[in-house]
C-alpha cells in the first residue's frame, strides 16, 4: 500500500522498488494506492454509530476489509508528516481496521481481542524530513509505537513487524536513496 499524493514522489519510487523485489521473492502482490483510489478517510456517521453494535456498518468498505482480512503480509509505504501518518492512511486505519473485522470489543468495553489471525507480517517503509535523532530520541518514534503496539498489538497475534525509515529524505541524494533501496531488499 502506498499513501502519497504525488505519483512521482520518493514514496512511490520506494513502493515500486519494494513491489518488484517482493514479487521476485514469491510474494503475490495486490497494490493499493489510497490516493489513486480516492479513498475517503473520514468515518461516516453510520460507521461511527455502528462501532459498538453487533455489526459494524461496512457497506462502503466491504472490499477493503476483505482484503485486509485475507492478507498474510502487509507492506505500508508512506511519508511521515508531523511525526504521524498522512490523513488518508490514518483514515484507512480508522475505517478498515474496524470492530468485528480487525478486532472485537469486550462486552465491558475492556481490552479488545484480535481478529486479524491471517496477518503474519507487516513491513513499513517511511520517509521523514527530520534527522533520525528527533524521531528516535526526542519523540520516541510515535509512528512505530502506534503501528506496533496499538494496531498490531491489538488486532493481530504474533505478527512480525519491520520498519525502515529514510531520514532527511527531502535532501537525499540518488546514491543515498539507492543505498536505502538495497537496505529494503536486504531486510525484506
Amino acid at each position: 500500500m502506498v499513501s502519497h499524493p504525488l505519483e512521482d514522489s520518493l514514496c512511490h519510487y520506494l513502493a515500486a522498488q519494494t513491489v518488484e523485489h517482493l514479487a521476485l521473492n514469491g510474494y503475490q502482490i495486490t497494490l493499493l494506492d489510497l490516493y489513486k483510489k480516492n479513498f475517503e478517510p473520514a468515518l461516516t456517521q453510520q460507521e461511527r454509530k455502528s462501532y459498538y453494535r453487533d455489526n459494524f456498518n461496512d457497506d462502503l468498505l466491504a472490499n477493503e476489509i476483505e482484503q485486509l482480512k485475507q492478507a498474510q503480509s502487509l507492506v505500508l509505504v508512506f511519508p511521515t508528516w508531523w511525526f504521524g501518518f498522512p490523513a488518508i492512511l490514518k483514515g484507512w486505519f480508522d475505517r478498515v481496521w474496524a470492530p468485528g473485522h480487525a478486532y472485537n470489543h469486550a462486552s465491558d468495553l475492556g481490552a479488545i481481542t484480535p481478529l486479524l489471525d491471517n496477518l503474519k507480517e507487516v513491513k513499513v517503509i517511511t520517509t521523514l524530513g527530520s534527522p533520525w535523532w528527533v524521531d528516535k530520541l526526542v519523540l520516541r518514534q510515535p509512528v512505530k509505537r502506534v503501528l506496533k503496539t496499538a494496531l498490531l498489538g491489538a488486532c493481530t497475534k504474533r505478527c512480525k513487524f519491520d520498519m525502515l525509515s529514510l531520514y532527511k529524505s527531502e535532501r537525499a541524494s540518488k546514491k543515498r536513496v539507492e543505498s536505502f533501496v538495497r537496505k529494503i531488499k536486504g531486510k525484506f
